[in-house]
């Protein structure tokens, strides 16, 4: 049995004696809903682990103070660092739950190894300002979701189809002084760096990572998590404490319009093309700059980033609510075929401010986050706006300055034209149902740092109407009723 496979027991059993559940994948939706895994802390080339074991369990004389489990892996993390390329490996495992309402209550373990290997091109054969890029994933566990909660906001952002898989595949050129342009191209995953919050990155639930609105409305749930595609990015630092990051990519994770792209593409290794257009641009603005000094005396300032940005898709896109002849999809004299939209965008924005420092502790903040988005084109999206907001403080006790404390919230609308096909379907079939609206939850998290390299992180999500609204199976005229989501997540960097 493998290192990771031993942890995934070891969290599912500890969570199964606590009653934890999962809440993964919402069967309401039209497309799934991902988001970004946790982040993973790169070590650099310069090689920051240095216990070059001679024995096989070596490692265990620095495992309270290393930020890796392994620590320099037998002298493998040393021979890479000498050829310019750093490993990190993180294994994200967790046992959540359903303790009430939704369709059915129960509990499942899911879990996610990352494997992210870079490489310096500079520190590997001289060039300067080149990076490649390569990252796996392998999730493994079970998917409850979809028979326990049919939420569109999904619980966790880890879910994905159980299996190993590729995910980016690139490499980023610097230019310019100061570095102010690099150009990145190849296999892409946009929750990276577009839309992103970095307080909002701390949550467990999926729309913390990549929205709501682009999970419902892209094709395929749009490539992100643990989707990737082909195509270019432009980032530019005209002047300190602004940046402009833009983006050309395939239209769609999967050449196909319907379906799961990643039953498509199980391995993410189809590279498709020719799938239409993913264009996105986005302005990050940034107080204080980078680098910008802080007089003597004088207290350092409360800082903040705001983002701005927008993205069209060119691809083909279905009609929410009328066929190909402008009559109803409920309608019994409809021919059953979606009339087709050319096209789909929306607009977002980002803020994350700092908004309290401890005089005593500047390691003690606490952190603002909002991000809203939304799209005027209620005829081919699910979800037309999505809201995400929260607050995060750090180092939340004494003595406890890695650990982090967060409350946070969603909140995702169905369109006018979405809803209105459930009420055509009340009037042709005179059975009455539920009408989606929208749905809310509200998340409060801790993240525990055990050690540098592993974390507890207990979580708690209330769903309240579950769906928007949508009907519960197993009682098709009543809504599925408010849900209680909690659970345990472990991260382990190897």
């Amino acid at each position: 049995m493998s290192v990771f496979m031993s942890f995934a027991r070891i969290a599912q059993f500890t969570a199964a004696n606590l009653r934890f559940a999962v809440a993964l994948l919402a069967a309401a939706t039209l497309n799934s809903a991902w988001a970004a895994p946790p982040p993973m802390a790169m070590l650099s080339t310069d090689n920051s682990v240095t216990n070059n074991p001679e024995g096989l369990f070596d490692f265990l004389d620095n495992i309270k103070r290393s930020s890796v489990l392994l620590g320099d892996m037998w002298g493998l993390r040393t021979w890479l660092s000498q050829h310019g390329m750093v490993l990190a490996i993180e294994e994200t495992s967790e046992s959540l739950g359903n303790a009430s309402g939704g369709t059915k209550t129960g509990s499942a373990y899911d879990g996610l190894t990352q494997v992210l290997l870079q490489m310096d091109t500079q520190r590997a054969f001289g060039h300067y300002g080149g990076l490649f890029n390569l990252s796996l994933l392998d999730n493994h566990g079970n998917n409850l979701s979809a028979d326990q909660l049919s939420t569109l906001q999904t619980a966790s952002g880890i879910e994905a189809d159980p299996g190993a898989r590729l995910w980016e595949l690139w490499y980023d050129q610097k230019f310019l002084d100061e570095d102010r342009l690099d150009i990145k191209i190849g296999q892409q995953s946009l929750d990276q760096e577009f839309m992103v919050s970095s307080n909002a990155l701390y949550f467990v639930n999926t729309m913390f990572g990549w929205p709501m609105l682009p999970s419902a409305d892209m094709p395929g749930g749009g490539p992100a998590y643990p989707l990737s595609v082909l195509g270019v990015r432009f980032s530019a630092r005209p002047i300190d404490g602004t940046q402009i990051l833009a983006g050309i990519f395939n239209g769609s994770p999967d050449q196909r319009q319907y379906g799961d792209p990643q039953v498509m593409d199980p391995h993410g290794v189809s590279f498709p093309w020719g799938g239409g257009v993913l264009g996105i641009v986005e302005a990050q603005f940034s107080y204080p700059a980078l680098g910008s000094m802080v007089e003597p005396g004088q207290d350092a300032d409360l800082g903040w980033t705001f983002r701005i940005g927008a993205w069209y898709d060119s691809r083909s896109f279905a009609d929410q609510r009328l066929d190909q002849n402008g009559v109803s999809l409920a309608n019994s004299l409809s021919n059953g075929q979606a009339a087709q939209h050319t096209g789909d965008y929306a607009a977002y924005a980002v803020l994350d401010k700092l908004i309290w420092r401890d005089a005593a502790n500047p390691n003690r903040t606490l952190s603002f986050f909002t991000r809203v988005m939304g799209t005027p084109l209620a005829d081919r999206n699910l979800i037309d706006a999505s809201l995400n907001a929260g607050v995060l403080l750090r180092a939340p006790f004494v003595y406890r300055t890695m650990d982090s404390f967060g409350v946070g919230m969603g909140y995702a609308h169905v369109s006018s034209q979405a809803a209105a096909l459930d009420q055509d379907t009340i009037l042709y079939t005179g059975v009455q149902q539920p009408v989606r609206s929208d749905e809310r939850f509200v998340e409060m998290t801790y993240q525990y740092q055990l050690r540098p390299w592993i974390q507890l992180q207990p979580d708690v999500q209330y769903v309240s109407n579950p769906g928007a609204g949508v009907a519960n199976p197993y009682i098709p005229s009543q809504r599925i009723a408010n849900e209680w989501v909690m659970g345990l997540r472990t991260n382990i960097s190897f």
